[in-house]
């Protein structure tokens, strides 16, 4: 049970000091306590923990405008923030983790400002069926975070400018641009600051917890591990992943979310694979990575591999179900 709130906001938009100041929120988050976290970055595009960064967005074209290309530890998709873009995190305990109730804290603020919201999907947040929000989670031990976007003024032809969607994941949202898909907060509230969205948010916060929050400050952290972290989340390994030569790649979009599989094949057996995905649940991809060294290159063996993973997650089952599917019927 949640016995204390605690809300704190970052002081720069460098998204690397952002994510390691998220990272020791994470670490130091007590057991009875859910932290609220706000933040902005400058021009920037984060991918999830599992994408391939080359091919969700331009990259050369981010390096010429100098936009900061950043690696998130949660699953999900790409997204692009500019300083018309609020952040914010939810930081708690296993026991204490509500996705549902951290969203209420959203919507609540939201309805403050007189503009109707509502969830939909996986893990977006909508206004007329415009997304105005799209969420991700991170979960480690007892210790877990969800994390999101909240567009106020967000220049959307910058944001069309860097992102690659794929033309499936358009069309199973039923659009034909990643423009026409999302909507700024400002559309519906024209005197809306992100100062003001802070205020509500806070606010609301305090409300649907039921309690009063600490406010916290970033000095509290410890600032060797923020330097530590900001290494880390800038470096070009975490960044840019690992790639290797490979001879064959599948790809299919789920319900769940998009998967690609390279295949490093020698003499008909797997060497070596490579998973890319955007899938909310990037430590079970990470784990298939090792999972089909060593066997041949052939589809009965691959789908035998995939029923033999166990797992006591329904999703990561429907997940494993449905790629064994896939490889029934794939040509390979």
């Amino acid at each position: 049970m949640v016995g204390n709130i605690s809300y704190i906001e970052s002081k720069t938009t460098n998204p690397y000091h952002n994510l390691a100041m998220e990272e020791q929120l994470f670490l130091s988050c007590e057991m009875d306590e859910c932290i609220l976290y706000l933040w902005q970055n400058e021009h920037t595009v984060v991918v999830g923990r599992n994408q391939n960064i080359w091919k969700e967005c331009l990259v050369s074209r981010m390096e010429e405008e100098h936009v900061h290309p950043v690696r998130r530890l949660s699953g999900g998709g790409a997204v692009y923030h500019d300083s018309g873009n609020l952040n914010f995190t939810f930081l708690v305990r296993k026991d204490n983790y509500d996705v549902d109730r951290q969203l209420k804290v959203i919507l609540t603020a939201v309805r403050k400002l007189g503009i109707h919201a509502e969830k939909s999907g996986r893990n977006d947040l909508l206004i007329d069926g415009h997304k105005f929000s799209g969420n991700a989670f991170y979960k480690k031990g007892d210790r877990c975070y969800h994390h999101g976007t909240l567009m106020v003024d967000v220049d959307l032809g910058d944001l069309s400018r860097y992102l690659t969607v794929s033309k499936e994941k358009l069309r199973s949202k039923g659009v034909d641009s990643v423009k026409a898909r999302v909507v700024n907060l400002k559309e519906y509230a024209p005197d809306l600051t992100i100062e003001l969205l802070k205020e509500k948010l806070l606010e609301a916060f305090e409300k649907v917890y039921g309690w009063k929050a600490k406010v916290r400050q970033e000095e509290e952290l410890d600032e060797k591990s923020i330097s530590e972290g900001m290494a880390r989340f800038s470096s070009w390994d975490w960044i840019f992943g690992r790639t290797f030569d490979f001879q064959y790649e599948l790809a299919k979009r789920f319900d769940w979310g998009q998967i690609t599989l390279q295949f490093q094949v020698k003499n008909g057996r797997i060497r070596d694979t490579n998973i890319f995905s955007d899938s909310m649940k990037p430590e079970f991809v990470e784990g298939l990575l090792g999972c089909f060294k060593g066997i041949r290159y052939d589809r009965l063996e691959i789908c035998e591999k995939l029923s033999r993973c166990l797992t006591e997650d329904r999703e990561e089952e429907q997940m494993l179900s449905d790629m064994a599917a896939w490889m029934k019927i794939v040509e390979l």
